[in-house]
């Protein structure tokens, strides 16, 4: 039987780790990763091997040689660039002349390959992935096989919503040569991207292996950890290193331990380590090779590799040290602190948690180190979510890290290009902005400094400029010790997952890129950028119809303190608007507000509105992109009708235009479409999602439900101030009271429950919602969307930030929608542990 092994990862997340080996020559307990792989195809009757290689080939090659001395033929194939997991394959296809296993050799794993082996001939497979169920599978491939092992779907690093089941494909394959005549040899290609993909749709067999056992991708920091101590617990089925000299403790040879030292396991003590008196070490902790543990000196779950020193009472916790590490008397560090080769640590010095420390440094004696050495950063696991770039001011979200995402986001863009830059109207957001910009110029990006303006006004810029994005830093509207930072594309639009993923990388990485000094990028002020956005708005509005449409021009305007009231009022000046504006200047104080005094601000809204006769009353949220809704009667909308609202007048004057919406939308809303002869696009509860379908099915108009609305012929993101413009239009041109409108739309019953699940339990949850509803022939968009009764459904989705699933009804009466909600709120709850 032949193998092989994927060994050209350069495991940039487990800098500086990897700065001097490539990512498979990490040593796991008493060897590199890869050495465990060997051993484990060697278990299972291989004998052949062939290696891929690309980053520090030569350290691979240098360390197995031949393959000889573990009873091995190793061939090498090295690549001069990456061509992807597939292309690294056919590149060594002369060796490859029957049935072979490829198996990565960055990960720790004990699965039966031989049971997998056995699997893929039993079914006749021209391609069998080994499967593993995960409690996390965001971060893998997910893969949806059916009873009989057919595999009927792939999803690369799905969100949450996306998750249909917590089975991943572990990148262990059993194949047979013909998939390689697939694709031409030289061309970056990649199996799960592309080559399954394609033999799924050509119908060719191809199985999923659900094995049991041990199995992590050694890809971060604390997934080494996390591994390491596996294997130390003896959770993975592989042979102890050494011999147990002590309960828990195992020991190579020359290894001495002071009578007095207290070691407390799991404990791997390599070659030559010296335990000196008085010394502690509590598992799981690994101290490689000619390591000392001087007197009173304390490891606790640490990793030591190599050639180290721990001076007397230093005390190292939770962290990994390099090869030829000297930690000198009374040193301290602490939890998830890595220490690269051939540093110095001081004596009385301090590293603090999450510090990372580059190779060939040394901290002088009695410093703290609280940032990283050089190019430093705190562990965040991961830097995006639901509102861009969260965190709590001078904490999570300090100058020095704003400074480097954004040195971190011009990496990923080309140099000489151009971002625009704008943030609310609060004083931390000023800060925060300045050190965006500082880090912006230094990858040789220039910066468009648009100061304070709405939301929607940069995303227009930026799709109207030449610039290759956007940034949008805003206090959280619900919370004033938080801000978000928020990233647009060339469009305007949120930026797509993997160029997420992109800055991500070069931020965790640690890799900025810095020019040289004719190319540091340039900081301007851009003018007439609200002049520009003034001129297309009132393009796209009929302003005679809006100018003699009385009395349904007159509204009620509440700008909430924010930056718009700097935009809209001259606009709906020139419209012949007749408005009452309030809170029309701008006002730091109210930028974020509790739920009572925005319920107090509605309800002003509304008696208002009903006072002064106007059309409707609206207030706007004060990042301009949502508007919350109040009828000539004073009857304040909630967020779904005033969606229903809005569409119904705009397919009544649009008939034939598609709208967009969120699948947890009432169906009402195919009923107010079908009435004018429109479509409605079911998507995922995003901006992004819905700008997207604007952009692939001729929709016009698209709303979320929460206030914000996209008119795509002006721009398909959401534009609150433009929204406003254009349901006055809508109303005076056909002569309708919103409250007719809310009036006559078809009622419906819906309700919604969130239920708490644990995080390590989503996937398996949505897998198994998958499997008992796989016959449901509902296109799943977002979650597990189930059918009951005719159009009655009910919504089972996962949130994204939270250990949480919401359940959302509807159905022919508010009693029936309870009822399916908490049926299926129990199920939710019983599929848990």
């Amino acid at each position: 039987m032949k193998a092989v092994v994927m060994a050209g990862g350069e495991g940039s997340r487990l800098r500086p780790l990897t700065l001097r080996r490539p990512k498979p020559m990490v040593p796991v307990v008493d060897k590199p990763c890869m050495a465990h792989i060997l051993d484990l195809l060697k278990k299972h009757g291989v004998d052949e091997v062939v290696v891929t290689l690309q980053y520090m080939a030569e350290n691979i090659q240098e360390y197995f040689g031949d393959g000889s001395s573990l009873g091995l033929t190793i061939h090498y194939s090295v690549e001069e660039s990456p061509l992807g997991t597939a292309g690294s394959v056919k590149q060594a296809e002369k060796w490859l002349d029957d049935t072979f296993l490829l198996i990565s050799g960055d990960a720790v794993c004990d699965f039966d390959l031989t049971k997998a082996v056995e699997y893929h001939r039993e079914k006749g497979s021209m391609a069998t992935l080994v499967l593993k169920r995960m409690p996390n599978p965001l971060e893998y491939g997910v893969v949806i096989i059916d009873d009989e092992g057919h595999i009927k779907q792939f999803q690369e690093k799905p969100s949450w919503g996306e998750v249909f089941s917590d089975t991943v494909n572990t990148g262990i394959y059993v194949l047979d040569p013909k998939v390689l005549s697939y694709f031409k040899a030289g061309k970056v290609f990649d199996f799960s991207m592309n080559l399954f993909p394609m033999m799924l749709k050509k119908g060719d067999p191809m199985y999923g292996y659900v094995a049991d056992g041990y199995w992590c991708d050694i890809g971060s920091i604390p997934d080494y950890m996390r591994s390491t101590g596996d294997l130390l617990a003896g959770q993975v089925d592989m042979p102890p290193a050494g011999k147990e000299v002590a309960p828990g403790v195992w020991a190579e040879d020359d290894v001495e331990i002071a009578p007095d030292a207290h070691l407390h396991g799991p404990i791997f003590l390599a070659c030559g380590v010296k335990v000196k008196e008085g010394a502690t070490i509590q598992g799981p902790a690994v101290i490689r090779d000619y390591t000392i543990v001087d007197t009173r000196a304390i490891v606790d779950r640490s990793i030591v590799w190599r050639n180290c020193y721990i001076g007397e009472r230093a005390e190292v916790r939770g962290a990994i040290l390099c090869r030829q590490v000297s930690v000198k008397s009374r040193a301290m560090i602490f939890e998830g602190v890595v220490v690269g080769d051939n540093t110095t640590v001081g004596e009385g010095a301090m590293i603090q948690p999450n510090v990372k420390v580059w190779p060939d440094k040394e901290i002088e004696a009695g410093a703290t180190l609280s940032t990283s050495l050089i190019w430093g950063a705190q562990g965040r696991r991961n830097l995006f979510g639901r509102f861009g770039v969260t965190g709590v001011v001078n904490v999570d979200l300090t100058p020095e890290f704003t400074a480097k995402l954004g040195a971190a986001y011009g990496a990923t863009l080309s140099r000489g290009t151009m971002v625009a830059v704008n943030r609310d109207a609060h004083y931390i957001t000023r800060m925060l902005k300045r050190a965006a910009i500082s880090g912006l110029p230094s990858a040789g990006i220039h910066v468009a400094d648009m100061g304070s303006v709405p939301i929607p006004v940069t995303r227009y810029w930026t799709r109207i400029s030449d610039a290759a994005g956007g940034i949008h830093l805003r206090l959280s509207p619900v919370d004033n010790r938080v801000v978000d930072i928020r990233f647009f594309d060339s469009q305007g639009l949120e930026l797509p997952k993997n160029t997420e993923r992109k800055i991500e990388t070069t931020y965790f990485r640690e890799d900025f890129r810095r020019v040289f000094l004719d190319e540091i990028g340039r900081i301007f002020y851009p003018t007439g950028v609200t002049e520009r956005y003034a001129e297309d708005f009132l393009q796209n509005i009929d302003v005679q119809a809006v100018h003699h449409g009385a009395p349904y021009n007159r509204i009620v305007v509440d700008y909430a303190g924010g930056s718009t009231a700097q935009i809209l009022p001259p606009l709906l000046t020139q419209l012949g608007c007749d408005v009452v504006a309030i809170n029309a200047a701008i006002d730091e104080s109210s930028l974020v507000q509790t739920q009572d005094q925005f319920d107090a601000g509605m309800d002003r809204l509304s008696a208002i509105t009903r006072s002064v006769n106007a059309g409707f009353g609206v207030r706007l949220d004060t990042g301009g992109e949502r508007i919350y809704l109040v009828d000539d009667t004073g009857r304040i909308l909630e967020g779904i009708d005033a969606l229903a609202a809005v569409a119904a007048l705009y397919v009544t004057l649009y008939p034939g235009s598609n709208i967009a919406v969120p699948v947890y939308a009432p169906s009402s809303l195919e009923t107010v479409a079908e009435r004018a002869g429109c479509k409605v696009v079911r998507t995922q509860g995003t901006p992004a999602a819905l700008a997207q379908a604007a952009h692939q099915s001729h929709v016009g108009f698209s709303g979320q439900g929460n206030g914000s609305f996209a008119i795509s012929a002006f721009h398909p993101m959401p534009d609150g101030m433009f929204a406003i413009a254009k349901l006055v239009e809508l109303t005076a041109r056909l002569q309708v009271k919103l409250s007719d409108v809310v009036n006559d739309l078809p009622k419906y019953a819906m309700i919604r429950k969130d239920v708490a699940c644990p995080w390590e339990d989503k996937g398996k949850v949505m897998r198994l919602l998958n499997e008992r509803y796989r016959d449901n022939n509902i296109p799943q968009v977002d979650g597990v969307k189930i059918m009951e009764n005719g159009n009655e459904w009910v919504l089972i989705l996962p949130d994204a930030d939270q250990p949480t699933f919401h359940i959302i009804a509807e159905a022919r009466n508010q009693d029936r929608a309870s009822t399916m909600v908490e049926k299926y709120s129990s199920l939710v709850s019983s599929l848990q542990g």
